[in-house]
């Protein structure tokens, strides 16, 4: 594989938004008023006669002291204030800076940022690091007013940007950060003072009484708290153990965890970056060895500074945090924010410790975001959003990259258009290497949104960068989708399933994932950054996966994979009456269960999980396979209990409450888990859903596909579509070259019309502009009626079609239908096609039905089944279907055929979807119309080629 390396170059300087522009210049002086506005919508479809629903508008006025300005108009109001914004900035003339620092003027910078920060100014302003400044002034005799560096290198944003810009090898090093600092402080000396002995900086003259009176007044209370935190010692032999701070008000806090680790004082506590979201002040506080040395004069040949850091390595706090963590650690959420002078902080457990720990991977974030122990690590493949339950694959990858420190994902929608072969075999769709759009996103939001024909199809490529810039990998599978997002979705979920395969690899060798990476259409570019990050991940795997475990406990867990060890049941009982409501493929099942920690032959067990409801889409290993394999054998109402091998450890312990009695019982040679699942309901699938879980490709586009073959034998010039609904049958016609002029579509639904309306113009249009020449269509009438009504405006066509429509009438409706169409429309051919009921035990079973099975079975898998659509009135077993198709043609002086599609019609039980096919031969007096009760359909819109 060609893995290419690239050099590593300083972070760019990200962009300012103009909202960003306008706060910097006037903070809150500047007031965003938004308004939504009613405007006169002008239709996207020319010719359209039903009046059209404009979307809501926002317009943004924003105020400033000096002018005032007012934004266009906006689908979002965001997009409304930040052009307002924009406006402002042109009219006064500001310039943002764009160009970043030379690492002199870095320097520079950096000595004048710590002046401000050690001024009287500073210390009454509402900033995390002034509230440590103002701790460090109640601090007792010597240790008064002595600011930890390691402090001002972690809470003041704008001076490690300035260091950034000195070393970039600061983003991947933060500590780096303390000799900069410690350097612009000798500068100001006797301004400040430092020591090289112990990392601390303090102002040298007294900060004016009146102010430090101020303080004592705000600062008066004897409050003492009590901080829940956890302890990772830097022995992977020792337990992670909860532990409490004790913080009085009245002392500063990093004090009190400098004891904590055995030190007084707390210049010798180093503070780690925030971990989780960018608000959190969720950090790890560990120790300065002795041997910390930031060494001034050392230097690389390229002559920046580098950091000896010698003393024992905590590989669970340095995978935690992503940097090197020396000795033990204190993971605590305690701080100052700009929000509140008071001092934040919220209690950490050894459960958040594990949650945090689970989320550091693409699979345990999708298990978090579901909230449940039974939710896979992730599904085998994205079906429609209204079907994913948890968090969408391209915001799993967002978040693994923050984690990560990863810049944001890049991802670029490639539009195809698609034309059509002459021949039709197979799928008859092929994408043109020509014409691509590329358009390029952020954190999977197009930057340009520019209108998608739904007869173009999608594409997505991903890239993962290093926050330098550097390129690391790309994902460009080769599926195309209609919509963009899903084209997105799958290409995130297959990019996450291979990062979550690599990241489960304990002992497989880097060389050995590069290989797998082509089976998932992934290119390393930047190895050894990528090895960096499942070098992590592999001290983790192979040495902490079984910690706090005894040594039987811990073997099964190092040979185990990371949800089950063989996911082997034992003694499943289901009972209750069986109701005949039962999950099938595409299905959401909502079960109720609970998940408990057992020692097998006692009578002892502790509850890891309760869930009331939990849903989940069966067929695309939403949840661990096991679970499915049990509900699929249940129905409504039925309850089961069941047994299986331990999950892993850090699992339970993010899913148990009481670590401790969880650590009790897996001392236990004899555990297990035991569950408890109850089926509350069974949301039924779509029928096109249901479908496209067995065909490929689906039902509907073989019905195109065959409708296309009639009209090619025929010669075809016009063609009516009974029911047309939202056009669909109509728009894939324009893919395909065929000898048709004259399309015409008629539904009773005003809103499927306008769909269809909408959805042709665009089709037509596109190809108007592409220069298709493939297509002969002149004219597009779309009429609003009952097709059980005749009209003189459906008569003639030479081909009628009706696919997948009786089945939602009632079904004297249905055959009035038949019998209007072939007495008074009396098209040359029709085309009927109706769901299969026989088919269904196929559909909603997942698999065919046994050969060997008796009769009476056979019947009552069929009395089992249900409707493939909840709307459907009625559906037709073959018998009767063509039962109907001959009486009616025997009625009309028709021929009838019969055919289908998705099946075969030697193998039971058939087509998935029968298709009747009416003839009848041309006679001039067919085409006199003799009916003189005539209905009058209204024309929805014309379109025509010569306008």
């Amino acid at each position: 594989m060609d893995t290419r390396e690239h050099p590593v170059v300083a972070p760019k300087k990200p962009t300012l938004t103009p909202k960003a522009i306008i706060h910097q210049n006037f903070g809150n002086k500047a007031s965003y008023v938004v308004e939504e506005v009613k405007e006169d919508h002008q239709t996207e479809c020319p010719g359209l006669s039903i009046p059209q629903m404009g979307p809501c508008l926002y317009r943004c006025t924003l105020q400033l002291p000096e002018l005032t300005v007012i934004s266009g108009t906006f689908k979002k109001k965001k997009d409304a204030e930040q052009s307002a914004a924009e406006i402002a900035i042109e009219k006064l003339g500001i310039c943002p800076e764009t160009i970043d620092p030379t690492p002199q003027e870095a320097q520079e910078s950096l000595v004048t940022r710590l002046t401000y920060i050690f001024s009287e100014k500073f210390l009454i302003c509402d900033h995390p690091l002034s509230g440590h400044i103002r701790a460090t002034l109640q601090r007792k005799g010597d240790l008064c007013g002595l600011v930890p560096i390691s402090v001002i290198a972690v809470y003041d944003a704008k001076l490690l940007s300035l260091c950034k810009c000195i070393n970039p090898e600061v983003e991947s090093n933060p500590l780096l950060v303390i000799s900069y600092i410690m350097r612009a402080t000798a500068k100001l000396y006797p301004f400040l003072a430092t020591s090289e002995r112990h990392l601390w900086i303090k102002r040298q003259g007294p900060y004016p009484e009146d102010i430090i009176e101020s303080l004592m007044k705000e600062d008066g209370s004897q409050e003492c708290i009590q901080v829940a935190a956890v302890r990772i010692p830097s022995s992977v032999e020792q337990s992670i153990e909860a532990v409490t701070l004790h913080i009085s008000l009245k002392e500063y806090y990093l004090d009190i965890i400098a004891n904590e680790l055995g030190f007084e004082d707390a210049a010798n506590v180093l503070i780690s970056r925030n971990l989780g979201k960018a608000s959190s002040e969720t950090r790890l506080f560990f120790t300065a060895p002795k041997s910390y040395l930031p060494d001034l004069s050392s230097k690389f040949p390229n002559g920046k500074e580098t950091l000896y850091l010698k003393g024992s390595l905590n590989a669970r706090a340095s995978y935690f945090a992503g940097q090197d963590i020396i000795g033990d650690a204190i993971l605590a959420t305690i701080g100052y924010t700009r929000k509140s002078r008071d001092l934040f902080y919220e209690d950490v457990t050894v459960q958040l410790y594990y949650r945090m720990l689970l989320g550091k991977t693409p699979g345990g974030i999708y298990k978090l975001s579901r909230e449940a122990i039974l939710a896979s690590e992730l599904p085998s493949r994205f079906t429609a959003r209204a079907n994913w339950r948890g968090s969408l694959p391209r915001d799993i990858l967002c978040m693994f990259c923050r984690q990560h420190r990863l810049s944001e994902p890049l991802f670029s929608i490639t539009i195809h258009p698609f034309k059509t072969s002459s021949g039709l075999s197979g799928s008859c769709l092929k994408v043109t290497e020509s014409g691509e759009n590329v358009i390029d996103c952020v954190n999977g939001v197009s930057e340009t949104s520019p209108k998608h024909s739904d007869s173009e199809l999608s594409k997505c490529e991903i890239k993962l960068c290093s926050r330098c810039g550097d390129l690391i990998l790309s994902c460009s599978p080769m599926d195309c989708y209609k919509k963009q997002n899903d084209a997105i979705q799958n290409a995130s979920l297959k990019l996450i399933s291979w990062l979550n395969k690599c990241f489960k690899s304990m002992v497989v060798p880097f060389e050995q994932i590069y290989e797998i990476a082509d089976d998932f259409n992934i290119q390393i570019y930047s190895k050894n950054i990528f090895r960096e990050i499942l070098a992590c991940q592999s001290i983790h795997n192979s040495q902490l996966n079984a910690i706090q475990c005894n040594k039987l406990v811990e073997s099964i867990y190092m040979n185990s994979s990371y949800d089950m060890l063989g996911n082997i049941m034992h003694l499943l009982k289901i009972e209750g009456p069986y109701s005949g409501v039962c999950p099938c493929n595409g299905s959401l099942p909502c079960i109720r269960y609970s998940v408990s920690l057992a020692v097998e032959g006692e009578n002892v067990k502790a509850v890891i999980e309760v869930c009331n409801e939990f849903e989940f889409e069966v067929g695309v290993g939403a949840v661990v396979s096991y679970i499915e394999e049990v509900v699929m054998q249940m129905s409504v109402g039925q309850y089961a209990y069941f047994t299986t091998n331990l999950l892993s450890s850090d699992l339970i312990f993010a899913s148990a409450s009481d670590s401790v009695k969880m650590l009790s019982l897996l001392s236990s040679k004899d555990c297990c888990m035991e569950y408890e699942i109850s089926l509350i309901k069974v949301a039924e699938p779509p029928e096109e859903r249901m479908e496209q879980a067995l065909f490929s490709p689906p039902l509907s586009k073989q019905r195109v596909e065959f409708a296309v073959q009639q009209i090619l034998e025929s010669h075809a010039t016009t063609l009516i579509d009974f029911g047309c609904g939202s056009g669909s049958l109509l728009e894939a016609l324009l893919n395909y070259p065929t000898s048709l002029e004259k399309i015409a579509g008629v539904d009773i639904s005003q809103k499927g019309l306008t769909r269809a309306a909408k959805v042709l113009n665009s089709k037509l249009v596109t190809n108007s502009d592409a220069g298709a020449q493939w297509t002969n269509i002149k004219s597009v009438i779309l009429y609003e009626g009952s097709i059980t009504n005749f009209g003189s405006q459906l008569h003639g066509f030479d081909i009628g079609t009706c696919l997948e429509v009786i089945e939602h009438m009632d079904e004297d409706q249905a055959c009035l239908f038949g019998d209007v169409a072939l007495s008074s429309f009396r098209p040359r051919i029709l085309i009927v096609s109706t769901p299969n009921f026989e088919y269904n035990v196929v559909l909603q079973k997942s698999n065919p039905p046994n050969q060997e099975q008796e009769d009476s079975e056979e019947k009552t898998l069929l009395q089992s089944c249900k409707f493939r659509n909840h709307d459907h009135k009625f559906e037709w077993t073959r018998e009767e279907f063509r039962q109907w198709a001959s009486d009616l043609a025997a009625r009309h002086n028709y021929n009838v055929e019969y055919s289908g599609v998705g099946g075969s019609a030697d193998v039971e039980p058939g087509y998935a979807s029968q298709i009747a096919v009416f003839k009848r031969d041309w006679k001039l007096e067919d085409d006199v119309l003799k009916h003189a009760d005539e209905h009058h359909y209204n024309v929805i819109w014309d379109w025509n080629s010569k306008k």
